[in-house]
């Protein structure tokens, strides 16, 4: 059996050597056979590593990015990294927390959402400006609320603006659309890929949707034994 790995260890294993260049780094958790999801949710595919691993991607972020979807999914509430990691946080020159930002081209999720009522910063709402007026008005009473595109989301002017104030470290939670999205425009620079010791069949999705088919060629990083989990960190290939 390996031996557990520890906050330190994966804090310099994915380190961000410079953090004034924008970066988008993915994470998600996989089974075995290619599930992001295990009775509709992801977080039963993780362990106690994969979410320490999240928790350590979240304290090097400048912003956690998510669709709207996946908040609803995964029932996210108030995102926030812990004491120990918001003190090494600013032991770095960084605020305690990450910003979090939600996108959403409907804009269905309401400013009583636990997403907003449980946040510790004042979260971020990215959609379009063909969404609807009167539920950006709402949400911005509740969050910071900026639209990029006409019809849709201009995923490139979104990364833009959030690098434009501060905030070029960019770590996406996804869901699969959103990233689709940003593979689509080329904009994925690391995916952080925690490889789950479980075999789930069924019809549970892959991570990526709505990207065309071509080939992305990614470099490993680093492949982590934890347990019986497998920690992956793959960056463009140059």
């Amino acid at each position: 059996m390996t031996a557990a790995i520890g906050r330190d260890e994966l804090l310099e294993a994915y380190a961000i050597g410079d953090r004034a260049t924008p970066r988008v780094r993915m994470n998600f958790v996989m089974s075995l056979d290619g599930a992001v999801t295990l009775e509709g949710r992801s977080g039963g595919l993780g362990d106690e590593t994969d979410r320490l691993a999240m928790g350590v991607l979240r304290t090097l972020a400048d912003v956690v990015l998510l669709g709207a979807g996946t908040v609803r999914v995964e029932g996210y509430g108030g995102v926030r990294v812990d004491e120990t990691a918001a003190a090494w946080r600013r032991a770095h020159g960084l605020p305690s927390q990450p910003r979090v930002a939600v996108v959403s081209s409907r804009l269905d999720l309401g400013p009583e959402h636990a997403f907003f009522a449980e946040a510790t910063e004042r979260p971020i709402v990215v959609t379009h400006e063909s969404a609807p007026a009167d539920r950006r008005a709402a949400l911005a009473e509740v969050a910071d609320v900026f639209a990029y595109g006409s019809e849709a989301l201009d995923a490139r002017a979104m990364l833009r603006a959030l690098a434009e104030a501060g905030m070029p470290q960019v770590l996406c939670e996804g869901g699969p659309h959103l990233f689709g999205a940003l593979i689509e425009e080329d904009l994925v620079d690391e995916l952080c890929l925690s490889l789950s010791p479980t075999l789930v069949g069924g019809d549970a999705g892959r991570m990526v949707r709505g990207a065309s088919e071509a080939e992305r060629r990614m470099r490993l990083v680093h492949a982590i034994p934890a347990g019986d989990l497998l920690l992956l960190r793959y960056a463009r290939a140059e």
